[in-house]
């Protein structure tokens, strides 16, 4: 069964579609959500939030147009949420993504440093990049997701980019001398 004919069938009130649903996309969401937030348990929050306004909101949504950007703009909006609440807290974690096997589906260990310099980098441009190059989003899906003009993605993909590159260049550096 396909994403449309769920999204149909939870509108028509069906549950057993709804717990389809949620299996397809549960894993990704955590990844997601895990990603953005840089904490486990808010990850989880986040999600369980989610799916929460999902079921809630699912008559609101138009099946004219694509449902993934609308679902992530709901997880994204959440996981910005809970970092707001957590902001203080949030700071001063910093994860080691390589090292979770939970999150992966197969071995970060050549992109430990790629991800360590892409979580180092600020939500504004951390985020769009993520929903760029990891969930393979484009730049309109991603200012609809996060609530921007068009023109304000493309420059924070391109400032994005441009640090993590004088990031990777830095660290390149500094492990060849």
């Amino acid at each position: 069964m396909k994403t449309n004919d769920w999204i149909c069938n939870i509108q028509a009130g069906d549950k057993e579609s709804f717990r389809h649903f949620y299996e397809a996309y549960a894993d990704y969401a955590i990844r997601t959500a895990y990603t953005i937030t840089r904490n486990r348990e808010m990850a989880k929050d986040a999600v369980q939030e989610t799916f929460i306004r999902v079921y809630r909101q699912i008559s609101s949504y138009n099946p004219a147009l694509p449902f993934d950007p609308w679902f992530y703009r709901i997880l994204t909006n959440e996981c910005l949420r809970l970092l707001k609440k957590e902001a203080p807290l949030s700071k001063f974690e910093h994860p080691d993504l390589e090292n979770d096997p939970s999150l992966a589906e197969q071995s970060f260990d050549h992109l430990s440093v790629l991800y360590d310099t892409i979580q180092s980098l600020d939500d504004a441009h951390r985020i769009p990049l993520i929903l760029k190059y990891i969930k393979g989003f484009s730049e309109k899906e991603i200012a609809d997701i996060l609530e921007l003009n068009h023109n304000t993605v493309k420059s924070r993909l391109f400032k994005g980019r441009k640090r993590l590159k004088e990031q990777l260049d830095l660290t390149e550096m500094e492990a060849d001398s």
